[in-house]
């Protein structure tokens, strides 16, 4: 990895379009987590509430995430209002080298500076998916399951 100065966020451009849809996992990790294309097309049609973002080292795309911020999260009935990760995909060929510590943390610093207090994630359990990874960042289960996922949450207080 490079020097943090050369890690940055930038929005989805039409100057980068092709480089964020060229950002794909290992093949054993594709059963957790879409393609790009399929969280930018949801970004394009939640605008309000979608931070689609290209992780750049220098200038090489090394990954993608999407957020989502202030959405209506509805649990046992009622709702309540949730910010968090909804997609994290750090290129096969980047992977292990903190990319994907930075995008978290670049996350919550966004986060924070809105005033949101817990940082929510979902992951798929199991061999090869990202719960390792999130609970090693300090994210905790909720007890909750969304969509066969288990949801997280990181405290930024």
């Amino acid at each position: 990895m490079t020097t943090t100065t050369a890690l940055r966020l930038e929005p989805i451009t039409p100057k980068n379009l092709r480089a964020a849809l060229g950002v794909r996992v290992r093949p054993d990790q594709e059963f957790a987590v879409d393609p790009v294309v399929r969280p930018l097309a949801e970004a394009y049609v939640r605008p309000d509430s979608a931070w689609p973002r290209l992780i750049m080292d220098g200038d090489r795309a090394v990954g993608f995430l999407t957020a989502f911020l202030d959405i209506d999260w509805h649990e046992d009935g009622g709702s309540v209002i949730r910010s968090g990760l909804r997609r994290l995909v750090i290129a096969a060929e980047e992977q292990g080298k903190g990319y994907g510590r930075f995008a978290v943390e670049s996350v919550a610093q966004e986060l924070r500076r809105r005033g949101t207090r817990g940082f929510h994630v979902c992951w798929h359990p199991g061999d090869h998916g990202p719960e390792d990874f999130c609970l090693n960042l300090g994210f905790r289960g909720t007890g909750e399951i969304a969509e066969g996922e288990t949801v997280g949450v990181l405290d930024l207080d």
